[in-house]
């Protein structure tokens, strides 16, 4: 049986590392692209092909991949992740894998208890969606023994892996859109670090009022949620300005949508006397008479790359490290007014 060429085989010969090896053959900058033809031209007179996924089907190889989410996103007003999970699952099930799904409790991360995929061990990779507390992610990285990446969240602390929206250039497009639609004076919806992607989202909307000359006043920023739990509130009580905007920019389309009822409850129209944009692009269930204008995640790639990496991850292949950024689109619908 012919032996299987590997990385190290053609970085012996060249006498480059394996590093460099891989890079060259996926077109990764940091080559020169003579190094590049060079390495390139030995790969194929050696016969070496890239492992990949297509590997894995051909093999047959099952693998259990662990899902971990807290229920803090999967109430029935956040099941935007039941749909991100969805489409984690469906992924796997492609590449011939199974997911294990664990929701865990508020309870439970307070007092530090280890989640039962780690416990009974039966899990050949992790991927954790959504932001968990910085201590808990610690207990997960000192006892985890498999391959883990983390889903529409990151954690500098930590430094894991990570697949996440562009959070930052959403807000900001959508902004910029607010600002060519004549609007000035524009809040921003959302309780500043108690996830990431709020507070990066809120990064791309103050950049944007920066560039257009705008101020923002402390109470142009506005909470939507208990900074100490994450947890979002039914009907939640929001402090309004005292010198109303014309338009509101909203952390996501939930928190749009609660921010619509409670104007409506003040005596405000949307989109007649006030403007909205939200984030994220999900419908929520029963309130399909608001179309919110927003920036859709896209949560299928979002969810093939993280199964991709994991399933990498595993097999021991090289991998893009570190954060994976995907970006989406605006999404034109009906909440905003031309001024």
């Amino acid at each position: 049986m012919a032996k299987t060429v590997k990385l190290a085989d053609i970085a012996a010969i060249v006498n480059v590392s394996t590093v460099t090896v891989s890079k060259a053959l996926s077109d990764q900058k940091g080559v020169s692209e003579e190094m590049r033809a060079r390495i390139k031209q030995l790969a194929r007179e050696m016969g070496y092909q890239t492992p990949t996924a297509a590997r894995l089907s051909s093999n047959k190889r099952t693998y259990n991949i662990g899902v971990l989410i807290s229920e803090i996103y999967f109430d029935q007003t956040q099941s935007f992740y039941w749909q991100m999970y969805q489409s984690v699952a469906t992924k796997a099930v492609s590449k011939e894998c199974f997911t294990l799904l664990e929701v865990l409790s508020m309870q439970n991360e307070k007092e530090m208890i280890l989640p039962k995929l780690l416990q009974e061990e039966k899990m050949d990779g992790l991927i954790i969606i959504g932001m968990l507390s910085s201590d808990y992610l610690s207990l997960i990285e000192r006892n985890i023994k498999v391959p883990y990446i983390c889903l529409d969240f990151y954690d500098r602390k930590h430094e894991f892996d990570a697949v996440i929206t562009d959070n930052f250039y959403g807000m900001y497009k959508l902004v910029n859109y607010l600002f060519e639609m004549g609007h000035k004076k524009i809040a921003y919806v959302g309780t500043l670090l108690s996830t990431n992607s709020i507070t990066d989202r809120y990064m791309g909307y103050y950049k944007a009022m920066l560039e257009h000359g705008q101020e923002v006043p402390a109470d142009y920023v506005i909470d939507d949620r208990s900074k100490d739990t994450r947890a979002r509130c039914i009907n939640y009580d929001f402090v309004l300005p005292k010198d109303m905007p014309t338009a509101f920019a909203c952390n996501n389309d939930v928190t749009a949508i609660d921010l619509i009822g409670y104007l409506k409850r003040k005596g405000y129209r949307v989109p007649e006397d006030i403007s909205i944009v939200g984030f994220d692009n999900y419908q929520v269930p029963g309130r399909g008479d608001l179309d919110i204008t927003t920036y859709e995640v896209d949560i299928k790639e979002m969810a093939r790359k993280t199964i991709n990496n994991l399933l990498k991850k595993i097999v021991g292949e090289h991998y893009k490290k570190g954060i994976t950024t995907v970006e989406g689109h605006m999404v034109i619908k009906t909440s905003v007014k031309k001024l």
